[in-house]
């Protein structure tokens, strides 16, 4: 694979893509809606890329661990260089998945769906659901070449109650009524993202490439076609991280997030 390390690096244009693509999905959003993250506050829209890098340096460290990926191309690369540019791109995630969420909440077929089971949050379900989280992450650290995939099951697990005991926003506040629409947003907004993310990295230079253990096959770009259903959870991880954040702050951003038909 030597023969890469000839190719011009496109470091330098993620994150003017991202950036691009955070607009005009806000752009759309605000179209619909007339309301969208960047113009409800811009300040709290700059904290979604503020927050989003450390977060998803969170992942690259369990990903040290798990050894599921890893980047191509970086070697010509200084370690400043590669710190600053990673970074930076890494800021666009979460706007990237919140902005095409509330995309699709202004959806018409979102919006008239019908509720459907309902799941609340009392104490024996979100006791279960933190101890189900702990076993997950104590499996991949463990047994990571089994259980690796729990890396983007057992944050939610974890997070969703501990934002339940906090009096902080979770998805249970709509679970608890039936109402699965924002978890349906969110699950459509990352898919669609993660289909970009994999389309623009495919012939990209530096680019990420995966490792795994075993479900590699059938390809979709550099990603396993089983590796998209990853993206489902790891939504609801980025919603459950965000707003234990965002409770440290400002208390109007926790409701910054419009995901429902009645905000």
């Amino acid at each position: 694979m030597n023969w890469n390390l000839d190719r011009p690096h496109t470091h330098w244009a993620f994150f003017p893509l991202w950036l691009g693509y955070c607009l005009t999905v806000d752009g759309l959003v605000f179209f619909r809606t007339c309301t969208s993250l960047l113009t409800r506050s811009w300040r709290n829209y700059a904290g979604l890329f503020i927050i989003s890098a450390p977060v998803w340096w969170l992942f690259e460290a369990f990903n040290w661990h798990l050894q599921n990926w890893r980047y191509l191309g970086v070697e010509n690369l200084t370690l400043l260089q590669y710190g600053f540019w990673t970074t930076l791109s890494f800021t666009t995630v979460i706007p990237a998945v919140f902005g095409s969420a509330e995309l699709f909440a202004s959806m018409g077929f979102i919006q008239h769906l019908r509720h459907g089971f309902i799941l609340r949050p009392d104490k024996p379900t979100t006791i279960s659901f933190f101890i189900c989280g702990l076993i997950m992450l104590s499996l991949m650290l463990v047994w990571p070449r089994l259980f690796f995939p729990f890396l983007w099951l057992s944050l939610f697990f974890l997070l969703e109650p501990v934002n339940v005991w906090l009096g902080n926003r979770s998805l249970a506040e709509w679970t608890q009524k039936g109402d699965w629409r924002p978890v349906i947003s969110l699950w459509l907004g990352v898919l669609l993202t993660a289909f970009c993310w994999e389309m623009w990295n495919y012939y990209s230079f530096p680019k990420w490439i995966y490792h795994v253990p075993w479900g590699g096959w059938y390809k979709v770009f550099e990603m396993p076609l089983l590796g998209y259903g990853g993206y489902l959870p790891f939504s609801l991880e980025l919603f459950a991280i965000y707003h234990l954040f965002a409770s440290f702050g400002n208390q109007k951003e926790t409701r910054y997030v419009h995901l429902g038909v009645e905000e």
